[in-house]
């Protein structure tokens, strides 16, 4: 059985030339019209739903669609959209939640944690049998989601300074109260039970609002992965959709051989190792699920590949997760990359980068100034970029 993929990216709009947010999300989204986007809870971003997908080739192809559009939209508005966990400049205010009664209340409730919430993720969907099925699986797949953020950090910057961390989105999401990792439940019976008292406390208004790490779809049969900064690069998006599937395969074949999750009910070590991926990215180090030691983040990523293998082959993702992971650890981390180009120019300059990435161009940031296209400016008026891609499953590749 093939599980399909899915994937939501959420992007900020910001202004091309001062490179700032703004709350434009109600123009750009008039301007696109049709299916496939909305609005988020602050009227600086937005978001797109792909369609569903059996090979990451098609996953991939329909990301960068959808990213060409934005870009052509926002370009022709003089904005830029932006897939990234934050970015580096923008105010903080409490006028820019976007006109819908369930957001208004949200504003209301949370003040100044709905305020900052100028973050963006990138969420991605994997097919399971039923709920239940989703539900055991969510303590299996948990331990290995924070290398996963550490793949797609992408915001060192919050409100013009650096934070030092790598994805500080992950520490404004957390302030959430049902954010972080999700526990361990035995049926999908005792899961909506528990859901169902955090939702009667008052705490939270409805389902929507679990915001844990990973959680069962409420509208349809998959499993959703929600622990990562919205991504620079459509590749990222990919190498997590492949490495997501897999343990979710992976998962669902340990159960259907009768091995329940060993679950000890002690998750603090989880909560832990978001915080060091947050922190440190693919930089420094991580916490090694098979250990659950400090350990350079190659080695944890390396070895969550080798874990992995058999289910990746049973997609035939295989070579194409082994070649983009092995460019990931090459290029560095989208905040490593971002500090970079701000620390050789300046802040606009990484935005640029930003932005650059998002739409497929792989820009030097010396460059992504000079190259970008005006709204004023005639087609092919900027020089071309260099394409991203994905490679095949028929690519060729080092030795596993």
């Amino acid at each position: 059985m093939t599980e399909r993929i899915g994937a939501e990216e959420e992007f900020h709009i910001v202004d091309v030339e001062s490179g700032r947010l703004v709350p434009r999300a109600g123009t750009l989204l008039d301007r696109l019209g049709g299916p496939g986007f909305r609005r988020e809870l602050q009227q600086s971003a937005v978001e797109s739903n792909s369609r569903v997908h059996d090979t990451l080739e098609a996953l991939f192809a329909d990301l960068s669609r959808t990213r060409r559009r934005l870009d052509a939209v926002a370009s022709s508005l003089g904005l830029a959209v932006v897939a990234a966990g934050t970015v580096p400049l923008a105010h903080v205010t409490s006028h820019q939640v976007t006109a819908d009664p369930r957001f208004r209340r949200m504003a209301d409730d949370y003040r100044r944690v709905a305020d900052e919430q100028l973050i963006c993720s990138a969420q991605v969907h994997v097919d399971v049998p039923d709920r239940d099925t989703a539900v055991r699986a969510m303590c299996l797949v948990s331990p290995w989601l924070p290398p996963l953020l550490a793949l797609t950090a992408s915001s060192p910057f919050w409100l013009g300074a650096d934070t030092g961390y790598a994805s500080w989105r992950t520490m404004l999401w957390q302030r959430w109260p049902t954010a972080g990792p999700v526990g361990c439940y035995r049926s999908a019976a005792a899961y909506d039970a528990a859901m169902a008292e955090l939702i009667d406390s008052g705490v939270i208004t409805d389902a929507g609002m679990l915001y844990h790490d990973v959680r069962p779809s409420a509208h349809q049969r998959t499993l959703e992965l929600r622990i990562c900064d919205a991504c620079p690069r459509a590749e990222t998006v990919v190498l997590v959709a492949g490495l997501f599937r897999a343990l979710v395969r992976d998962a669902l074949d340990r159960l259907e051989r009768g091995a329940e999750p060993e679950c000890d009910g002690h998750h603090e070590w989880l909560r832990a190792a978001s915080w060091r991926a947050a922190r440190s990215g693919l930089e420094g180090r991580l916490v090694d699920p098979a250990t659950r030691r400090g350990t350079p983040a190659p080695t944890v990523l390396r070895g969550m590949l080798h874990r992995l293998r058999p289910a990746l082959e049973a997609h035939g993702d295989f070579t194409t997760v082994r070649t983009l992971l092995d460019e990931a650890l090459a290029t560095g981390s989208a905040a490593h990359r971002l500090r970079r180009s701000a620390r050789d120019e300046d802040l606009l300059a990484g935005i640029d980068m930003l932005a650059a990435e998002t739409r497929g161009d792989r820009l030097a940031p010396s460059t992504a100034r000079r190259r970008h296209r005006h709204p004023s400016d005639p087609p092919g008026a900027a020089e071309a970029p260099t394409p991203a891609h994905v490679p095949s499953a028929t690519t060729p590749g080092t030795p596993g």
